[in-house]
């Protein structure tokens, strides 16, 4: 089994910046690759990003496109998510996941491990 636990959320105004952190643990951990999404009171998951586990390439959503990045440490088997230039609308929990298999990243059906979420609440 894999663990990932999330740290990082909190309150921060407008244009600020947050990052966050997922952490695995458990058995040896070399998923294909790790994903963000958020989700916001009375809406539905919302992908945010992922990052590939070995070659490191991501992809963003468009509505966080120039504003959030995505980095891991294999080491430490830990993926982070860089938010700057926060806006009210960025305001959800926000969880990690890993998708072990090849697979569409976009897709949360595909993914193996969830964290338990991380709130982000951004102020006006």
């Amino acid at each position: 089994q894999v663990q990932l636990v999330e740290s990082g959320g909190g309150l921060v105004q407008a244009g600020g910046s947050l990052r966050l952190s997922c952490a695995a643990s458990g058995r040896t951990f070399s998923p294909y690759g790790m994903g963000w999404f958020r989700q916001a009171p009375g809406k539905e998951d919302e992908f945010v990003g992922a990052i590939k586990w070995t070659s490191g390439y991501t992809y963003s959503a468009d509505s966080v496109k120039g504003r959030f990045t995505f980095s891991r440490d294999n080491a430490k088997n830990t993926v982070y998510l860089q938010m700057n230039s926060l806006k009210p609308e960025d305001t959800a929990v926000y969880y990690c996941a890993a998708m072990i298999k090849v697979g569409v990243l976009l897709d949360s059906s595909l993914y193996d491990y969830w964290g338990q979420g991380t709130q982000v609440t951004v102020s006006s």
